[in-house]
């Protein structure tokens, strides 16, 4: 999901009892994880893809 106004994508992580949720300015969110280290991991690969499907084809 790319932000229309090209702003980058601020990721977070929030605590849901004992689960920790990735979070997106996009919109986007991840899978509930047990592991803070696993949430990260998805809030970095979404700032990842979502950068890379901002620059369009190379």
């Amino acid at each position: 999901m790319a932000q229309e106004d090209g702003q980058d994508h601020l990721t977070t992580t929030t605590e849901q009892g004992r689960f920790c949720v990735a979070r997106c300015s996009c919109g986007w969110r991840g899978p509930a994880r047990r592991a803070r280290s696993q949430a990260r991991t998805d809030a970095a690969a979404h700032a990842g893809s979502a950068a890379a499907d901002e620059s369009g084809p190379v």
